[in-house]
């Protein structure tokens, strides 16, 4: 599988014309709206933000949300929604784990989105992010069931088809976090290269650290 990783500065100001991200941010927020208690005392963090679709969803209902992305060009973009927006409580930052950074901070909430087929070693991210949590704090991650390789007309960057559900809720376990459970957050019906569309389900798993 190709695992040169993708420039996703090129594409950041036009991530957001696609409908479908858009819906697919609210659904997911949705999902972690029934799956946890959000609250306004909260301090959240969204790796692999993007331009920050997911994050102003969740903004509204917590004390913070820092946007983590290593790209650029995205946090660029959710700068400037923010900044339209009048939102004070987004902060953006880069930070790119294949470089070395670290993610530090200490968060109520850890979301993300779409990202994690995009990161080869999953095991190793999972424990930077139990890492960060604060006890009695929760974990929320929405990527591809198992697709076949059919959902990304490009593979560059693409390290996994999608996720085996069961097999990504026992990594979570084996970190540390309690509490595992899955749900299909949404599904995104898309064109697929041999023609014609498919549909595709993500999920969202939860997981919770305890105090």
């Amino acid at each position: 599988m190709e695992n040169i990783k993708r420039d996703f500065d090129k594409v950041a100001r036009t991530w957001d014309e696609e409908p479908r991200r858009m819906k697919l941010a609210s659904d997911v927020a949705d999902g972690i709206a029934m799956s946890i208690s959000l609250a306004s005392s909260m301090d959240a963090m969204d790796f692999g933000c993007g331009t920050g679709l997911l994050t102003l969803k969740l903004q509204p209902f917590v004390r913070t949300v820092t946007g983590i992305d290593s790209s650029q060009g995205m946090l660029d973009v959710l700068k400037n929604k923010a900044a339209h927006l009048g939102v004070a409580n987004v902060t953006a930052l880069h930070r790119d784990l294949d470089k070395g950074d670290v993610l530090d901070g200490r968060f109520h909430l850890v979301t993300s989105s779409m990202t994690f087929h995009h990161v080869q070693d999953i095991r190793n991210l999972l424990t930077a992010l139990y890492k960060i949590v604060l006890p009695g704090g929760y974990i929320a991650i929405a990527d591809l069931d198992l697709d076949d390789g059919k959902f990304h007309e490009d593979s560059t960057g693409v390290f996994h088809n999608g996720f085996d559900r069961t097999w990504l809720q026992h990594i979570f376990s084996e970190v540390g976090f309690s509490d595992v459970v899955s749900s299909t957050a949404s599904s995104i019906t898309k064109p697929v290269v041999e023609g014609g569309t498919r549909e595709f389900t993500i999920f969202l798993i939860t997981g919770r650290k305890n105090v």
